[in-house]
């Protein structure tokens, strides 16, 4: 069946299963009237997702957000200086903040935008306490040599791996390295529990350690340290127990679109590297222009046509404007101010793709 044309197409569009599906995990629910609390419904979901992404563990809980700050206070980090990228969603920045944390940014490859490893040992301190990459639009960041860097330095690692669920590095998941791992389930990302997030953990002992924190802190009666709430409700793990099984479809629906931009742009635009040993997962398209303005004029003529592209990431997180000192970093600037993704979802109808590439296209310079 063909794909209808949307009227208003945006950045992406929530993938939403077979209600019938998602109805029968409500049922299920409404029967068995356990909302929250580590119900049967989320404990499959980690089950289901342990064996998707070949990991050992996971900690299903509120969002992506939650998850960076669940990591740091797991991994008894609440002060001094976190390295991370300047070149992500504000919210890897938010996280160290929120804990009271300094980030400190290292600036990025120009090729994939992931942040550099050649220029993080400048920035490490006798503060320095741990180092937060982000696998940014599901590319790999250099994981060997951060993790080299980090143990030179008895750093922990925290990934930031918001966009990397389903890609793969050297046959494992990407969210498999690092001291923890985190991903996101929020409904732009391309599997998703409405609202969501997950941590992945190395160690044993931080395992349980986080999975008290998520609870309060509390297990019964007998309280072990300071918590917060981020457990997730049977509900969103209905949905995400609803689409799990159409990933496959899902991905290979983005990656025609990808394809169909590529053949069409004819590398008229800058796109991020494909890594050696990557399979990716096809879940952001980001092009870069040759300046600003000329970004500008393309999603002003994208604009009139009711079409929706989006700056990700703008700004460079070094400007944002509550950061008490500036730290330079002018690829990760330069990139921020010509970034932009591209319209991807699997209902993106083929004409409407066209469309949108062929807007591009006229309005270069």
């Amino acid at each position: 069946m063909q794909v209808k044309s949307d009227k208003k197409i945006f950045v992406t569009k929530s993938y939403m299963p077979p209600l019938e599906e998602y109805m029968k995990y409500v049922n299920a629910v409404f029967n068995n009237a356990q909302l929250t609390n580590g119900g049967p419904i989320v404990k499959e979901l980690e089950a289901e997702l342990c064996d998707y992404l070949k990991i050992d563990n996971i900690q299903y809980v509120t969002n992506g957000t939650i998850a960076l700050q669940l990591a740091l206070r797991a991994l008894d980090i609440q002060d001094g200086e976190v390295i991370t990228t300047p070149f992500s969603y504000v919210a890897t920045t938010s996280a160290i903040m929120w804990e009271k944390i300094k980030p400190v940014y290292v600036d990025i490859e120009p090729d994939n935008f992931t942040i550099d490893p050649n220029k993080i040992e400048e920035k490490i301190t006798s503060k320095t306490k741990a180092i937060m990459p982000v696998h940014v639009f599901g590319y790999a960041c250099d994981v060997e040599a951060i993790q080299k860097i980090a143990d030179r330095h008895n750093l922990k690692v925290i990934y930031d791996a918001a966009h990397a669920f389903a890609s793969r590095y050297k046959g494992k998941s990407l969210v498999s390295y690092g001291d923890i791992s985190t991903l996101s389930f929020h409904a732009t990302k391309l599997f998703h529990t409405v609202e969501g997030g997950a941590c992945i953990i190395k160690d044993e002992i931080v395992k349980k350690e986080l999975d008290l924190i998520k609870r309060f802190g509390h297990n019964g009666d007998e309280h072990y340290c300071l918590g917060i709430n981020a457990k997730q409700s049977e509900m969103h793990a209905a949905m995400g127990l609803s689409i799990l099984p159409h990933i496959y479809e899902i991905i290979e629906k983005r990656m025609h679109i990808c394809n169909l931009y590529d053949s069409m742009l004819q590398g008229r635009l800058k796109r991020p590297k494909l890594q050696k040993d990557l399979e990716y997962n096809y879940s952001y398209y980001p092009v870069v222009f040759k300046s600003e303005s000329e970004l500008l004029r393309v999603f002003e003529a994208l604009n009139k046509e009711e079409i929706y592209p989006r700056r990700y990431f703008f700004p460079s997180l070094n400007l944002l404007p509550y950061h008490k000192d500036y730290q330079c970093c002018p690829i990760s600037e330069n990139i921020s101010l010509r970034i932009a993704c591209l319209p991807l979802y699997p209902s993106l109808a083929t004409e409407d793709a066209e469309k949108i590439a062929n807007i591009i296209i006229k309005n270069l310079d």
